[in-house]
């Protein structure tokens, strides 16, 4: 197994989790700001926030979806290609890091500037690269 691509994924997995902290230490104190006791309605949803908190700080939280909506797609295409250990590797192993990369571009853009054409260039564009790393997989696992 190659793991030189599984380094990509793993860096993507410890993205997410710094951006859940990162939604965390800002919709908790924004959400005790507002007066919102989290106790008050059992079976309450981040959901239930939009329109209450300011919109700057829910984008927080609008990443770390998007961060565990299509990365699943990008995690199951990675473990294909590193299973079946053909293809052309090191192009796998950049597309995976330019797919990272993006996201990364994509998580900071979302949760702090969030102006949609740019924000779907960017996603536009890792997307490009997901979709040749799956055209690989589907290529490794029919060989």
């Amino acid at each position: 197994m190659n793991s030189a691509i599984l380094e990509p994924a793993a860096v993507l997995v410890v993205w997410t989790l710094v951006i859940l902290f990162w939604m965390a230490f800002t919709r908790l104190p924004a959400m005790k700001k507002a007066g919102i006791d989290m106790g008050a309605q059992p079976g309450g949803r981040g959901q239930n926030l939009e329109g209450v908190l300011d919109p700057r700080v829910n984008w927080k939280a609008h990443n770390y979806a998007h961060l565990v909506e299509q990365p699943t797609i990008f995690y199951a295409t990675i473990f294909i290609i590193a299973m079946t250990g053909t293809g052309d590797m090191q192009l796998n192993v950049w597309l995976a890091w330019g797919y990272v990369a993006l996201r990364i571009v994509h998580s900071l853009w979302q949760a702090t500037v969030n102006t949609v054409p740019v924000r779907f260039a960017i996603f536009m564009l890792s997307t490009l690269l997901l979709l040749a790393l799956a055209i690989h997989a589907l290529l490794a696992a029919f060989h």
